[in-house]
């Protein structure tokens, strides 16, 4: 059987354009969640972090449009229709949220933060032979995804407190952002 060798800039697209669908559902996981929690103590950094995984989105948009990569609609259309399915998981309770929506959403949430570390990661690895890749903005990048991780963690261990032990602890407040960070571009 004659092997079909693999084309690396196809492969790429796919990986790429697979993260971007995971990003577009994430972003609509957190604004649901950020609705939800719009006037708790989780809904600032609820906010901040979806700021933050739009721009990361956008970051990776415009590195795959830097790579020639295009976006591939029909998967990101799939994504959203997987993100709405998503939403009729048990909770044990059939019409409205439990407190453990919460716990399962923020480990959705969670789970595509640490993909989206392995992108960065990647990336970050191909930047030392791609040209066209900043080493230091993936590097950023990776930063900030590690925050986002340890900002979800703290968001998580609070609703399994409120879902699991009956407790309703108060959330750390949103650290501080700097400009620096929210300009335009990779991070």
């Amino acid at each position: 059987m004659k092997r079909i060798a693999s084309d690396p800039h196809r492969l790429l697209g796919i990986y790429l354009n697979d993260h971007l669908t995971g990003a577009g559902s994430g972003i609509s996981l957190l604004k649901r969640l950020a609705r939800t929690h719009r006037d708790s103590d989780a809904g600032p950094r609820l906010a901040l972090l979806i700021e933050e995984v739009t721009e990361d989105r956008d970051s990776l948009r415009e590195i795959m449009t830097t790579l020639d990569v295009p976006v591939n609609h029909v998967r990101g259309l799939l994504g959203v229709a997987a993100a709405q399915a998503g939403r009729l998981k048990g909770n044990g309770r059939i019409l409205t949220r439990s407190p453990l929506s919460d716990v399962l959403e923020l480990e959705a949430i969670r789970m595509g933060v640490e993909g989206k570390k392995e992108l960065w990661r990647t990336l970050h690895t191909l930047a030392h032979t791609e040209p066209r890749l900043d080493a230091e903005a993936m590097a950023r990048l990776l930063a900030r995804a590690e925050r986002q991780a340890g900002a979800l963690e703290s968001l998580r261990l609070a609703a399994v407190d409120r879902a699991l032990r009956g407790g309703s602890p108060q959330v750390p407040a949103a650290p501080h952002r700097s400009r620096r960070a929210a300009r335009a571009g990779w991070a």
